[in-house]
């Protein structure tokens, strides 16, 4: 069976759409936001996170809402909320299946 498209995200998809959750993002901006929270842990280079932008304004996770220059603004759409909001989900149950068997 195929799998579908973003069924499961990387971390750093998962890492982008986080940043977009917090509100309209330009690409320095989501990389500052994932480097701050992240204490530097997660890196995204700039082919990374524009193959990442590409691939959600193609799937509609996010669309464009500003353009000034070279400087593109994107905010995450309904489609991309849910799907965000689907992978916390899948997350948090992951670990609670974890720590579960810590104990």
């Amino acid at each position: 069976m195929a799998k579908k498209a973003l069924e499961t995200l990387t971390e750093s998809m998962f890492y982008v759409l986080m940043a977009f959750s917090q509100g309209e993002k330009c690409g320095v901006e989501i990389t500052d936001f994932i480097r701050e929270l992240t204490k530097g842990r997660v890196h995204l280079g700039p082919a990374t996170l524009y193959t990442i932008l590409g691939k959600f304004e193609q799937e509609k996770l996010i669309h464009e809402t500003a353009v000034e220059g070279r400087k593109r603004t994107y905010a995450l759409t309904e489609k991309g909320l849910q799907i965000y909001q689907a992978e916390v989900l899948r997350l948090t149950q992951c670990l609670a299946n974890a720590n579960s068997l810590m104990n």
